[in-house]
């Protein structure tokens, strides 16, 4: 399955490199365009960049974009007060990454926490990583964490795993298969990667592992279609 991304930064849609440099932005006036492209998808993801680095956040516009996209919501989403927040503007699920680390360990009391406030299945657990180590807080922190042993740790209380490899993220060069497929066979929940795909072979491709696909800048510069 392909996931369209919509990341926002400033009341913009826009698109990072790595988290860092911004190469695409759209104005208010054009978000009703990708709207419209997006709408037929079963699922969209949105993320509030200003609340995951702690810089603000869009919260009208998430809840716009709530009310008339089918999605999963991420971004600053730390506490299980803020997670229900967000699911009562209109999302379907909400991502949550950093909380699931306290003290450089996996905080597994509050993926728990989370889970029986909300169900697992309202829960997608983002997996972010850098050279190896996930990092938090808006990709701003590495820990000495890997991806597999936060996956296994926290597998009961969530849905869905989101993995982004964080080092191919913008770069439109494609997503480590091998890193992707044994990450893949770590877990039975859904599966979801992002991180640099940039064409519908790859997309494909990774359908056929059992893995699907969040693209944003790929759709945005016209390389996949949507």
């Amino acid at each position: 399955m392909l996931i369209p991304s919509i990341d926002l930064m400033g009341g913009k849609i826009v698109q990072l490199v790595q988290g860092k440099k911004k190469v695409l932005e759209y104005d208010f006036d054009k978000f009703q365009e990708w709207i419209d492209r997006f709408a037929k998808y079963p699922l969209v993801q949105i993320i509030d960049l200003d609340a995951a680095m702690g810089a603000g956040h869009n919260a009208d516009l998430v809840r716009e974009l709530a009310r008339q996209l089918p999605c999963q919501v991420g971004g600053g989403i730390r506490s299980v007060e803020a997670a229900q927040t967000t699911l009562q503007s209109g999302a379907q699920r909400v991502i949550v990454g950093s909380s699931l680390i306290s003290e450089g360990a996996v905080n597994a009391a509050f993926a728990q926490n989370a889970a029986a406030a909300l169900g697992p299945e309202k829960l997608v657990f983002a997996v972010d990583s850098r050279c190896g180590h996930v990092a938090i807080k808006g990709w701003q922190e590495t820990t000495g964490v890997t991806p597999i042993q936060m996956m296994r740790a926290l597998e009961p209380f969530c849905a869905a795993f989101l993995y982004t490899h964080i080092d191919t993220e913008g770069l439109l060069q494609g997503i480590p298969i091998e890193v992707v497929r044994k990450l893949r066979s770590a877990t039975s929940r859904q599966f979801i990667a992002a991180g640099g795909i940039r064409t519908q072979d790859e997309v494909a491709y990774l359908h056929a592992l059992g893995v699907d696909a969040v693209v944003g800048m790929a759709i945005y510069q016209g390389l996949v279609r949507a």
